[in-house]
């Protein structure tokens, strides 16, 4: 399982109220949630994300609330893959239950600048850039969680069991 796209770069503590404002939180329909993904700290990421892009960011990914609309947000806009040094825990596990695949690499959130191209490898853990001809090992999906997000979410991979 593979994902490849444009990367769009954030920095330290991206929160969950700029994943996705509270004044949105009165609709739970993933499309709705996609069209306002990212206008607090970024206008034009909704005009410019194409399906398979790749948000990379630094330190603590997704803090704040425990909101499950923030990952979905961001899965609706079309994101393939969020690769981060590090992750809020609450985020990390809402984004695994959901299928949005997410990816700690201290290494590659430092390497990867805004719009280079990048490919992550859910089953070896590489990510390679391929803008700058770089790679970085990151952390393989284990394989239950790799049935996870191919199910689309957790609620899915259990239905189908």
């Amino acid at each position: 399982m593979k994902a490849n796209g444009r990367v769009f770069k954030y920095g330290d503590n991206v929160d969950t109220d700029v994943i996705i404002p509270a004044r949105y939180l009165n609709s739970s329909d993933p499309a709705e949630l996609a069209t306002h993904c990212m206008e607090d700290i970024d206008k034009e990421f909704v005009n410019q994300v194409q399906k398979g892009d790749i948000i990379v960011a630094d330190k603590n990914f997704g803090c704040g609330s425990s909101r499950e609309h923030a990952p979905i947000a961001i899965k609706a806009s079309g994101v393939s893959c969020v690769i981060a040094e590090t992750f809020a825990r609450i985020f990390y596990r809402n984004a695994i239950n959901i299928g949005l695949p997410i990816i700690e690499c201290p290494e590659a959130a430092a390497g990867i600048a805004a719009g280079d191209e990048v490919e992550v490898d859910f089953d070896s853990g590489v990510i390679t850039n391929k803008t700058k001809g770089t790679s970085f090992q990151g952390q393989p999906f284990p394989e239950f969680m790799q049935k996870i997000i191919k199910a689309e979410g957790l609620v899915n991979y259990i239905n189908a069991k």
